[in-house]
């Protein structure tokens, strides 16, 4: 006899919890169904996580090894425990997902581990130790995304890795070749470039991070290659070949077709993510997916069967966790007959290299295209008391506001903390302020966030105070 619930959420990632946590909340009879064994979907056991453990860990090591001595600190020799790193990154990634699971219990939410399918529209097969049938009134599919391959590059979860091989090495290779200049592959190669590998980074486009506005990618490549960081743009790869423990890769120019060849012990394919839909039954609950593999959905997040209800990685927009989590919300109080509203343009993006790069809202290449008429005002962190105080000032702040309104419709930013400064933006964004707005709000001195008060202020009407 199969359990029945108002609510069954298909993947325990940010947006599945969350949205299950919200629906409990609001007096529904909520389950959840998990593949795996431990609750929080890629971005707590393979992805945002253990990544930021591993970014803070090698950085940490990075600042002992070449800026110590310029705060009068004598380290000594350095000595580096990778697998004690590696260690740490496990035990960071257990204790988060632990705290889901005693979330799901503080809310009185059923946990169901195995691989959730769909029988019919309405009932959904658990096939874990044991396989059982659970049913519902509504359903919300939050089942994420996997690592995207090439073709011709056979992950062999060895030496040619994705993301998830790569957040439990427990050796630093000594040269790693990434494919793809994206948010994981830039964060991942980091890591390990800062731990004492050599990293070559192969990218098709002629930027990397092509999709954040150029400034952020301009000086961000070159803060990365002057770290030691090499960077192949505008290069194809065409080739990707294992002999014992190394590994070669082929790429061809897209300018002029000249071949590189590139050979390391480690090979990283970083060139995306795809939605994760396989063996759900979709077919048998009616729910029909677009030309991409995403699931198609309307304005409410609801799919071709009215009762059913997609979120995150698996449908259109940006494959980021807080914009999951929004959208699990989101749901969970259509579902009580409210009227929750997302506004996209204002999800952030973050890349949390060193230095940070975080951004909201438009790009100065997107106002151009669109014709809007716009100002830009920009501040150096070097004209920062407080980042200079830390020997952090790489980077700056670039706010662009509308040219006869004034209203913030986008912020850039590489530097220092940035990926929490870039909340105060969304913030004013939220409420539709104006540059001279925020650069009248007194902030606190010495921060690194008066950097978005002078760059207001420099949009506004040009008149920054320290540079």
């Amino acid at each position: 006899m199969s359990q029945e619930f108002d609510v069954v959420v298909i993947g325990s990632g940010p947006g599945g919890y969350v949205g299950a946590i919200r629906c409990a909340q609001l007096g529904m009879k909520t389950a959840i169904v998990e593949k795996y064994n431990t609750l929080g979907g890629t971005c707590l056991n393979v992805g945002c996580i253990p990544s930021k453990a591993w970014l803070d860990s090698s950085e940490r090591y990075h600042q002992m090894a070449h800026e110590a001595a310029d705060h009068g600190i004598e380290t000594g020799k350095l000595k580096l425990d990778v697998k004690k790193m590696s260690s740490r990154v496990a035990k960071v990634v257990e204790g988060i997902t632990g705290g889901v699971q005693f979330l799901m219990k503080k809310n009185k939410i059923e946990v169901f581990h195995g691989h959730g399918s769909f029988k019919d529209a309405n009932t959904v097969v658990v096939k874990g130790e044991k396989e059982v049938e659970i049913k519902a009134k509504k359903f919300i599919i939050a089942t994420g995304s996997k690592p995207t391959s090439l073709p011709f590059a056979e992950i062999d979860k060895e030496r040619i890795i994705t993301s998830t091989e790569a957040l439990k090495l427990e050796e630093v290779p000594k040269h790693m070749i990434v494919i793809g200049g994206g948010v994981i592959g830039l964060e991942l190669g980091s890591v390990f470039q800062r731990l004492g590998a050599e990293v070559s980074v192969v990218e098709y486009a002629k930027d990397i991070i092509a999709t954040m506005d150029k400034d952020c990618s301009k000086h961000l490549q070159r803060a990365l290659k002057k770290d030691g960081m090499k960077f192949h743009l505008d290069h194809g790869v065409t080739e990707v070949t294992r002999k014992g423990k190394k590994v070669i890769v082929k790429a061809k120019a897209n300018k002029d077709g000249k071949e590189l060849v590139l050979e390391g012990d480690y090979c990283l394919v970083a060139v995306g993510r795809r939605p994760y839909t396989d063996g759900l039954g979709l077919e048998n609950a009616g729910v029909k997916m677009d030309e991409r593999g995403r699931i198609e959905t309307n304005g409410h997040l609801q799919t071709s069967a009215p009762h059913i209800y997609a979120i995150g990685d698996v449908v259109k927009g940006a494959m980021l966790a807080h914009k999951a989590e929004e959208e699990g919300v989101f749901v969970a109080e259509l579902l009580n007959n409210e009227k929750p509203h997302i506004d996209y343009n204002l999800i952030p993006g973050v890349i949390y290299t060193w230095p940070e790069v975080a951004a909201v809202g438009k790009t100065e290449q997107e106002l151009k295209d669109s014709k809007v008429p716009y100002k830009s005002g920009s501040f150096p962190f070097m004209a920062s008391g407080r980042a200079k105080a830390s020997n952090e000032s790489e980077g700056f702040i670039k706010v662009l506001a509308h040219k006869d309104t004034d209203e913030i419709l986008g912020v850039h930013m590489v530097g220092p903390r940035v990926a929490d400064i870039i909340n105060e933006a969304v913030v004013a964004m939220e409420f539709r302020a104006s540059a001279e707005d925020v650069g009248r709000i007194c902030h606190a001195h010495p921060t690194y966030s008066e950097a978005l008060k002078e760059a207001a202020l420099a949009a506004s009407d040009n008149r920054a105070l320290n540079m």
